[in-house]
This record gives C-alpha cells, structure tokens and sequence, in this order.
C-alpha cells in the first residue's frame, strides 16, 4: 500500500494540488466554511490551542491563521543550551555529516550539496559538520525559530517536487530532501557558518520567511537574495524565522562537529528546547 502512495504522488499534479488547497486555506468566507474546516482539522489531529495565543478556534481569520497560530510567549520557554531545537515535531535524524553526506532515513543517504542546490565549494564547509533533521506533522505548531543566534547572509528558493515528508515516503524515495521544493537559508556566527533549510511538502501551500513574507513557489530557476555584511540582519537564539502553511521538514546544517546532542533520532521535541551544547 505505502508504495501504491508513493506511485500515486509521483504521477499526482504535486504543485496544482498543493497550491489548490492553498487557495481554499486562505479563504476567510463563507465564515461556516472556514469554521467547519478549522473544527474537523482540530478533530482529526487532537489540536490543543491552550497553549496558543488565540484559543478561540473561530476567532482566525481563515485557515491559515489558524495553522501558523502564534504561541502564548509562556509555551516555549528558551532553553540555555547552546543550540535550542528550530521547531515543534519529531528530531527524525541527526548527526555527524559524514564524507559530506547526510543520513535521510536507514540506508539512505544525501549529500550536503544537493541539499543546498549550490557550489561544491560551498557545500565543503560543511563536508565534517552536523546536522539535525526535524519533521513536522499536522499537528504540530508550525513556525520556525533559530537553533542559535545569527546574521543572515543569503537566502536560496530551489523549485522541486513535492512529495509528502512523512517517515514512510522518506524511507523509499531516494534523495527526497533534497529533491523536494525549498527554501535555503545561511547564516553566519562568530563561530562559523549554519544552514536552516525550510523544505516544502505534498499539500503544503506555502513557505513565508520574517524578512521577506510569503516565498513564490514556482518551477522556474533557482533564485537568491544576498545580504552584505553591512546590511545583514541578526537573529537571536529562538526567534522566529518562518514558517509553514501545512506540514514540512527543517534540516540545520552547520559547520560545527562537535556537537553533544541532548535528544536521540525519533525524540519528540519542542521549538527552543535544548537540541545540542
């Protein structure tokens, strides 16, 4: 059956029917709609919004306010580790990059430069670094936050497919995180360079970014933006970045390879909590 699900995405309009529900998300009437849509999705995943800044489920305006629902400033509380966890969900991989390759579920296997969509020149500063994979279900709160503190240096859309990211399809399509729309961003520390790579999923409408709101999606080139060091923006230690209209996966990559990890691969975990020191 899992394989007959993945035929199915490859053959499926990924990017038509992604952008479709999309449409219907951002829809803010007729209001029964918009509730009715909102209450069966709380029904369907156990959607607590005690924890939410908003905890009346017909106050959001559509769909979409209610997914990327804001926290109270209590729910999260900022670990003192080092490196705090970018997001809510599942810690699915993490680890040393090894031979400048990343580990995408048992036996497969990805390299850092497709990752990236850039330069092998680029990519081999991070060839003996670390990184952190974290999926996202429906359920989860879906912003983005930083792991660490840093300055903002380029930014990369690479169009891709859009296969879903759950633990199934990971597990049997090669190179799926890296094969799969995305958003790219580098950022530089006193202590070298990190990587947060937002990726894009099967029914997720949309990336959105602090500092340059809603990413048009598109299958054309690949496109940038560049900061100077002069102009480059900083962000502290678990502030917001993003975040996602519908359920994704966040991978860091970093420079760092001595990382001690304070949870294991299929840990729960929760944005700002300790992730590694």
């Amino acid at each position: 059956m899992t394989s007959v699900m993945i035929v199915l995405q490859a053959i499926l309009p990924q990017h038509w029917l992604s952008r479709a529900i999309g449409k219907l998300a951002g829809l803010s009437k007729p209001t029964w709609l918009k509730n009715v849509l909102i209450r069966a999705f709380m029904h369907r995943y156990d959607i607590d919004l005690s924890v939410a800044e908003c905890d009346d489920a017909e106050a959001f305006s559509d769909f979409n306010a209610f997914f990327t629902r804001a926290l109270r400033d209590d729910a999260r509380p900022l670990t003192a580790s080092e490196w705090c966890h970018p997001a809510d969900g599942v810690l699915s991989q993490r680890g040393v990059i090894e031979e400048a390759s990343l580990i995408q579920a048992k036996g497969r296997r990805y390299r850092v430069d497709e990752l990236l969509a850039g330069s092998a020149e680029e990519a081999a500063r991070y060839r003996n670094g670390c990184f952190a994979t974290t999926y996202l279900s429906p359920r989860d709160y879906h912003r983005v936050h930083m792991p660490i503190g840093g300055r903002l240096v380029r930014t990369r859309y690479v169009p891709g497919d859009l296969f879903s990211v759950n633990a199934a399809t990971v597990q049997r399509v090669e190179g799926l995180l890296a094969r799969n729309e995305r958003l790219v961003c580098f950022f530089e520390t006193d202590n070298g360079g990190f990587v947060v790579v937002l990726v894009g999923a099967m029914i997720v409408a949309g990336i959105a970014t602090v500092w340059g709101g809603r990413e048009l999606p598109g299958a054309g080139a690949i496109r940038e933006s560049v900061w100077t060091v002069e102009e480059a923006p900083f962000f502290a230690k678990g502030a917001e970045m993003g975040r996602f209209f519908l359920g994704s996966t966040v991978v860091m990559v970093t420079e760092a390879s001595d990382l001690n990890w304070c949870d294991a691969a299929g840990d729960a975990v929760e944005v700002r909590a300790a992730l590694a020191t």
